[in-house]
């Protein structure tokens, strides 16, 4: 009977061995980079080691799969070479061994592969904390053998960095979203962030001839009407050449300066310098130009006055221009015109 017991504890030795490198080799490969990377950020135990073990992850997965083998194939050989001897010692036919056999092949299957891999997919975090000291033994102490095997395979040297791209950050967001983890605007606002790249300022200013402009040696008086009947917050102060960009000036000094009897001041003496920005310019290094405070404040600061290649005036933008894209109220042009 006792032989039958030492049985039954290797079974339970080479079963859970290869149950416990399934399970945290599933750990490991499922467990995020970017939530190591955070819990190491907020300082949780065992997080810094977890995150030098996923930047070497094909050593460490090396580790895991010759453990594993070792369990599964050298034990399973084992097991079956002394169940043959314990069988025959207790007069039992070669129907017992076909029969441990199966057993022990179905036993294998299912707790030393499937239900691990289960668990450790979905207790990734858990148990990658939990284990990540032992592996980090397991990859000390099979350096010798690594290092061989990296001679071999240089694939084994690499290492994993934290990297993302573009695409992958729509598709997280996308998925996210509909998953109900994040908002549906917080997704489009994500995927519209991107845009900004893809924009220029010619694709969002307000064109030339659209633009309001005022010619800078009138008297206020004389715009009266203009500034009335008009409701442009920013007007561009033009002077005797056809490009020539004094400044812009608001609307609301030009009409504070009626009221104060300053009607004999020209818009000139009245408008402020204004950045010039190229036509090309993208929309994302656009945004950046624009000083928060001063963009809430209605200041000069929140225009720009939009050139082309030959330093020709073109076109006026504002920090609302770029901040409608984030928004979803911008819509190409082309489309515009389609709908039209």
């Amino acid at each position: 009977m006792s032989d039958f017991l030492v049985l039954a504890g290797l079974v339970v030795v080479v079963v859970g061995g290869s149950g416990l490198c399934s399970g945290v080799e599933a750990a490991l490969l499922t467990v995020n980079p970017l939530k190591v990377h955070d819990m190491v950020a907020k300082g949780v135990p065992g997080a810094l080691l977890l995150q030098r073990l996923k930047g070497r992850l094909p050593r460490v997965l090396a580790v895991l799969v010759i453990a594993n083998n070792l369990f599964n194939i050298f034990g399973s050989l084992m097991l079956g070479g002394y169940a043959a001897v314990v069988f025959k010692n207790n007069n039992l036919g070669g129907e017992a061994l076909t029969i441990f056999s199966f057993a022990l092949t179905f036993v294998v299957i299912l707790l030393g592969e499937i239900l691990p891999k289960a668990l450790g997919t979905r207790m990734a975090v858990g148990i990658s904390l939990v284990t990540a000291p032992a592996v980090a033994l397991m990859v000390r102490l099979g350096t010798p053998l690594i290092l061989l095997l990296e001679t071999v395979m240089p694939a084994l040297t690499a290492e994993s960095e934290l990297t993302t791209d573009e695409e992958e950050i729509r598709l997280l967001a996308r998925l996210g979203s509909q998953k109900g983890l994040i908002e549906a605007d917080e997704a489009a606002m994500i995927a519209k962030v991107f845009q900004l790249n893809d924009l220029t300022a010619r694709d969002l200013m307000l064109p030339r001839v659209s633009a309001p402009s005022l010619n800078g040696h009138c008297r206020i008086e004389e715009l009266r009407d203009i500034l009335l009947s008009q409701e442009s917050p920013w007007w561009v102060i033009l002077g005797e050449e056809v490009d020539e960009v004094l400044g812009v000036a608001s609307r609301n000094d030009l009409l504070t300066a009626l009221l104060q009897g300053r009607g004999n001041a020209t818009a000139a003496s009245l408008s402020k310098p204004v950045e010039f920005v190229p036509e090309m310019i993208r929309a994302d290094r656009l945004l950046t130009s624009f000083r928060r405070r001063s963009a809430l404040m209605w200041s000069s600061d929140s225009v720009r006055v939009v050139v082309d290649e030959f330093g020709a005036f073109v076109g006026l933008i504002g920090a609302d221009a770029v901040l409608a894209v984030l928004a979803g109220w911008w819509r190409p042009r082309s489309n515009e015109v389609t709908a039209k």
